[in-house]
């Protein structure tokens, strides 16, 4: 485009600003939309699948598969059916388990969950598949009463090496909810980013979360006052939610467990990958539908721009007819009417794009604080790149008709005084 008609295309543009801006962000709205859309889709699906680790098997009572795994490695609420610690005892001497990992939740410290277990969590069970946990400062609990802060807990919380807190029963909201407050913790370790869940979770020793409550239980038979130590606790008090368990390299094994189980009627075992793998297949569904929304309101846009500039030629019949008594052609004019159809497509576009990603990032971070989740939403650059290019194509697609309506405009016709 030249010069001049460069300044005849800018000029036009400026001379409706309004509807111009209008037009420009209607193209926005959907391009960051369409970009949102793509550049989470596997974003989430990959976060999510990180956080399950090398868990083979989640073993619970919990109503299904796919609530076992939310709550108990995602924690989105506590679960709500415990297992006794006896039918742990008995379930790892029946099968045969490379490693297992008793877990309990249901206590909190500012709305962060406290996941109660053994020593072998920091083991055994690694959050990303082959990367272990590791300590940014401290060492794992030893003793009762001693706990290691996730990443994101410890950030969020501000606590550090030798701080002492008192746990929450629940998740403090609710009616039941009530501060432990004759036990302190100890914060003896903090561990590194592991991008998962797991980093907002505060780790303890099961024996002291199991003292706590049986504390709760004998206060409500004797009253407040009283003292409570390992040795008043009862089976009723040693209980766990969940439990992670691997055969390790036995694969060929894990079939025969995993049926054996599930014809237990009292057992949920879920395969915490494929779970989510599961639920990604029936968020997918949903995913298509917003696609094909983001779409809609693409080719909407280009409607508008088909209507903005098609009201300006009616308005612009004697410009057009000037620039062709000073010589333009109307394969000129019409290529005026398709630069600026073009230009406005690319700024929308542009404009889009990064309102797209900057959502993206928006999102992460409230996934990030909320769930725990690190969701990193992006695209190939080519792909920024030729969602701009569509942009553009549409929005000159969208100018044809205008274009063609420029091109058909009668010179004396339009000239002719008015009135």
């Amino acid at each position: 485009m030249a010069m001049h008609d460069r300044t005849i295309v800018l000029r036009s543009m400026s001379g409706r600003l309004f509807s111009t801006i209008t037009t420009i962000v209607t193209v926005a709205i959907a391009v960051g939309l369409m970009t949102l859309i793509l550049s989470m889709r596997s974003a989430v699906n990959d976060a999510f699948a990180r956080g399950t680790g090398n868990v083979q098997m989640l073993i619970s009572h919990e109503s299904s598969p796919l609530v076992s795994v939310l709550s108990t490695m995602f924690y989105t609420e506590s679960p709500s059916t415990p297992i006794m610690w006896s039918e742990f005892e008995e379930l790892n001497g029946r099968y045969p388990f490379a490693w297992t990992v008793p877990t309990q939740l249901g206590d909190s410290y500012r709305g962060l969950p406290v996941v109660a277990t053994t020593q072998n969590y920091f083991t055994d069970f690694m959050p990303v598949d082959r990367t272990y946990w590791a300590l940014a400062d401290g060492r794992v609990f030893e003793d009762a009463f001693e706990i290691v802060l996730g990443a994101h807990a410890a950030e969020q919380t501000g606590l550090g090496i030798g701080d002492h807190i008192h746990l929450t029963h629940g998740d403090g909201k609710g009616s039941g909810a009530h501060e432990h407050e004759g036990f302190d913790y100890t914060i003896v370790g903090i561990l590194r980013p592991t991008n998962t869940a797991h980093d907002r979770a505060l780790i303890t020793d099961l024996q002291s979360a199991w003292i706590v409550h049986a504390h709760d239980r004998r206060e409500s038979v004797f009253g407040h006052g009283i003292e409570t130590t390992a040795s008043d606790m009862t089976d009723e008090d040693m209980k766990i939610t969940g439990i992670y368990a691997s055969l390790g390299s036995r694969n060929a094994a894990l079939v025969q467990v995993l049926s054996a189980l599930r014809r237990d009627a009292g057992w949920t075992v879920a395969q915490p990958a494929d779970t989510v793998r599961k639920l990604f297949v029936i968020v997918g569904n949903i995913d298509q539908i917003l696609v094909a929304m983001a779409a809609a309101v693409l080719l909407s846009s280009g409607v508008s721009i088909l209507v903005a500039l098609y009201n300006s030629m009616e308005q612009r019949r004697r410009q057009v007819a000037v620039l062709r008594v000073l010589g333009a052609s109307r394969l000129r004019v019409m290529n005026l009417v398709l630069s600026e159809s073009a230009l406005i497509g690319l700024v929308g576009g542009v404009l889009g794009v990064v309102v797209g990603i900057g959502a993206g990032g928006a999102i992460a971070g409230v996934l990030a604080s909320r769930v725990g989740v690190d969701v990193r939403p992006a695209m190939p650059i080519d792909g920024y790149l030729w969602m701009i290019l569509a942009t553009i194509g549409l929005s000159m697609l969208a100018g044809v008709i205008p274009a063609i309506v420029a091109y058909r405009v009668g010179v004396v016709r339009a000239l002719r005084p008015m009135g």
